[in-house]
């Protein structure tokens, strides 16, 4: 099998996802598969069972749409505050392993760093004020300033639009596939899944993406071709 290097040279532009590829995914996932559940059942009279199904349910029907992310959407449809509520949990808020590393030696690199979030602003804010992550990268931009979540490909053009990159000299790296598959689309040269995306789980490899479970190993070692193989 022959290797694929990430080669430095021919990347101007480094676009990272945030919760799942540089945050530690499991906050979300406790928050909104368990936590969220118990007190909408506690609100409403219902089992945690029968809670987590309606609230599925209602994630569904929103899922890729600006609505599935919009912590004030949230607030009103189950009459909850969730942006109290992630100040409230905050303490589960984390980089995954590597991540700070991982940024440092970008940093030495030179490259422009961008975080490409779907997540709402007020989650944003809530991040930035425990992890310091803002300090790492020249910018972040959420999908409500670019209109689009980003496993919409309209999402592409109107983002390369506000931050000025060029696809052919860009790498992008995150755990959601269908995010990878709309910038692959629009022509984003470097792609990276990165497999790794909580603490409290197993590493997920990309059957169609160059997957690795750390960060850091994209400054160390060559990526693997496509397959169930990881770093």
């Amino acid at each position: 099998m022959t290797s694929l290097h990430l080669n430095w040279d021919e990347i101007d532009d480094v676009l990272l996802d945030m919760d799942g590829t540089l945050l530690d995914r499991h906050f979300d996932n406790f928050f909104f598969e368990e936590e969220l559940p118990r007190r909408y059942a506690l609100l409403h009279g219902l089992s945690w069972e029968g809670s987590r199904e309606r609230l599925m349910a209602m994630y569904r029907s929103v899922e890729g749409e600006l609505a599935w992310t919009d912590l004030d959407y949230w607030t009103e449809r189950v009459g909850i505050d969730v942006v109290a509520m992630h100040k409230e949990l905050d303490h589960m808020i984390g980089f995954l392993p590597s991540t700070e590393s991982f940024l440092r030696e970008l940093k030495t690199l030179g490259r422009r760093v961008t975080i490409l979030t779907n997540a709402h602003q007020s989650g944003v804010e809530v991040k930035i004020a425990k992890t310091g992550l803002d300090r790492h990268v020249g910018r972040i931009v959420t999908a409500s300033e670019v209109g689009y979540l980003k496993m919409r490909p309209a999402y592409w053009p109107t983002c390369q639009r506000l931050v000025g990159f060029d696809p052919t000299r860009a790498l992008f790296i995150d755990d959601d596939e269908g995010c990878l598959a709309a910038a692959q689309q629009f022509g984003i040269a470097h792609l990276v899944h990165s497999a790794k995306s909580s603490s409290q789980l197993p590493p997920a490899f990309s059957a169609s993406f160059r997957s690795v479970e750390s960060l850091s190993t994209l400054m160390k070692a060559p990526l693997l071709p496509h397959s169930s193989q990881a770093l």
